[in-house]
């Protein structure tokens, strides 16, 4: 491995080899598929091709809330993309989503089937379908619009960024390392202080807002990610605490983050969602009981 302090950007890069990164398998420069292989479709409306990411789980706990509001066209697979084993690169998920990121929906309740990936797309996409979760007043769903959007834009400091950094690379790079943990501790500070005011992050009204940041932000607080906790002082962020428990409270929270998972204990995964009945009521007791 290159001497961090003694690189120099070539002239032109080229990509020459893996960079021996934790996803070094998989990353490379150029689009498209790399196989065949045909996406699988379930029975219900809403096809989910996913993972069970901070990114991943925002629609899957989105779909169980308009569940749990008695939207039975929100009945859902859940289909597990293992991304660590190039899933993504497959011929039916680059149709559904050029990008080849996780998550991917398929809407066949139509004439035509509708395509939506972007987790913060797929989230718009299903609260306006289903007029659920998001605020109908302009000011209301403004705000919310505006922490959907601020969370999109922000969030790849945290993974891309901190989470790469400090838990992934080959190699511990001290300016990096610094450069992201700070931005990441800004971005918590610009929560806490709205939290302090405001129950949710669209006023007093749970929205796609709350789902899109919970994952990534209430994770980090709740010590679910990159074993970073300590280290970037979490504990400090009373608020974004407080938001954090109350949205974990919530039981649809808890069996979204079940979905396409394969982390975690065995009770908290659930590799692919077809039925109601996959979360079976040992299972749920468990999750309800949950801290």
């Amino acid at each position: 491995m290159t001497d961090p302090n003694s690189y120099v950007p070539p002239k032109v890069w080229t990509w020459t080899q893996p960079n021996g990164g934790a996803f070094a398998s998989i990353n490379r420069p150029i689009a498209g598929a790399t196989h065949e292989k045909e996406l699988p479709i379930g029975r219900h409306p809403l096809q989910l091709y996913s993972l069970g990411t901070p990114n991943g789980v925002k629609v899957s706990i989105l779909l169980e809330e308009l569940l749990a509001l008695g939207h039975s066209g929100a009945e859902y697979d859940a289909w597990l993309i293992d991304i660590r084993k190039g899933d993504q690169f497959g011929s039916g998920f680059v149709e559904i989503n050029p990008n080849s990121k996780i998550p991917a929906l398929l809407d066949r309740s139509g004439a035509e089937p509708i395509r939506v990936f972007e987790s913060g797309s797929i989230l718009l996409y299903l609260a306006e379908k289903f007029e659920a979760f998001l605020p109908r007043t302009l000011t209301a769903r403004t705000q919310a619009l505006n922490w959907l959007f601020w969370q999109m834009g922000s969030a790849p400091y945290l993974g891309g960024g901190f989470g790469h950094f400090y838990a992934y690379a080959p190699t511990k790079i001290e300016y990096a390392i610094d450069r992201f943990a700070m931005e990441v501790k800004r971005e918590l500070d610009v929560l806490d202080r709205h939290f302090a005011e405001n129950e949710y992050l669209a006023g007093n009204e749970y929205t796609i807002a709350d789902i899109a940041v919970f994952p990534w932000y209430g994770g980090l607080v709740k010590g679910w990610s990159y074993g970073a906790a300590e280290f970037l002082s979490v504990s400090e962020y009373k608020h974004v605490q407080r938001w954090a428990d109350l949205i974990y409270s919530r039981p649809a929270v808890k069996r979204g983050r079940m979905v396409n998972r394969l982390t975690g204990e065995p009770f908290e995964q659930l590799r692919e969602r077809h039925d109601a009945s996959d979360f079976d009521t040992n299972t749920q007791d468990k999750l309800i009981g949950a801290t």
